[in-house]
């Protein structure tokens, strides 16, 4: 059974950081594009960030560029998502998810998981 479950959302003041967990299981980790996407109140889900499967190259989208770094332990089948200089507009559920694409896109990921909130306010 596919599993993917976000972890390490929280209430954090403007400038501050969090480091988000997506813990995977029931898939071949490496075998699989992984990323981040988040939804804030009445928008659109968003890509945050990608490793692609094809040569586990990185993608930001260009709103977190130099503030977010995503990274994974493929020993422990776990992406992180560190978050740096977070800002308020930054607030809203963060997921996980999985494809067999080599890259990370909406419409394309076969697993997501249930999504862990982010809220950054003083």
């Amino acid at each position: 059974q596919v599993q993917l479950v976000e972890s390490g959302g929280g209430l954090v003041q403007p400038g501050g950081s969090l480091r988000l967990s997506c813990s995977a299981s029931g898939f071949t980790f490496d075998y699989y594009a992984i990323g981040w996407f988040r939804q804030a109140q009445g928008k659109e889900r968003e890509g945050v960030s990608c490793f692609s499967s094809y040569d586990s190259s990185t993608y930001y989208a260009n709103s977190v560029m130099g503030r977010f770094t995503i990274a994974k332990d493929s020993a422990k089948n776990t992406v992180y998502l560190q978050m740096n200089s977070l800002e308020p507009e930054d607030t809203g559920v963060y997921y996980c998810a999985a494809t067999t694409h080599y890259y990370c896109s909406d419409s394309v990921m076969d697993y997501w998981g249930k999504g862990t909130l982010v809220t950054v306010s003083s």
